[in-house]
């Protein structure tokens, strides 16, 4: 895996451009009453695919944000393959979903907050394929504002 930030300018206005598309996904899941993590998948500057979590809708602890984006990538692209693809997604993703990236071979993970205790580097960055290029901390500021309210208004209600 290569960690790396933007190339240059004009990249890092695509991050922010893109990732400000998955937070829109997560406010969408937020308003559901879903942990708020939201993703968009690129595909030469298009988005193919726009998700978020659905754990509590779908009662189905693998609907993460990025599961169902790469379905529905693989769908537009008809390939189980992401070699071409960036996936944006608001918080680091989980074992589970790096998993799955790995799998789907994705070319580029952009991801705006850091999870540091269900977050995929806690176990390694192994985890995803050896070619997939990480930039994180995109936009993280506002992307961990959005779970820390909700998570917050969650104790609130208790």
């Amino acid at each position: 895996m290569k960690r790396l930030g933007p190339q240059n300018e004009e990249d890092a206005i695509l991050d922010e451009r893109f990732m400000r598309q998955a937070l829109e996904q997560a406010q969408a899941a937020y308003d559901r009453d879903e942990v708020p993590v939201g993703a968009v998948v690129v595909y030469k500057n298009r988005i193919i695919a726009r998700a978020h979590n659905l754990t509590e809708t779908l009662t189905d602890v693998t609907a993460h944000a990025e599961m169902q984006a790469i379905t529905s990538a693989a769908a537009t692209l008809n390939s189980k393959y992401l070699e071409e693809c960036t996936l944006y997604v608001t918080l680091e993703p989980c074992p589970m979903c790096a998993g799955a990236l790995r799998w789907a071979q994705l070319a580029r993970l952009v991801y705006g907050a850091s999870d540091e205790k269900n977050g995929y580097l806690r176990l390694g960055p192994q985890m995803l394929h050896p070619r997939t290029q990480v930039t994180g901390g995109v936009l993280a500021s506002e992307c961990a504002r959005l779970i820390i309210d909700f998570f917050k208004s969650k104790r609130l209600k208790l």
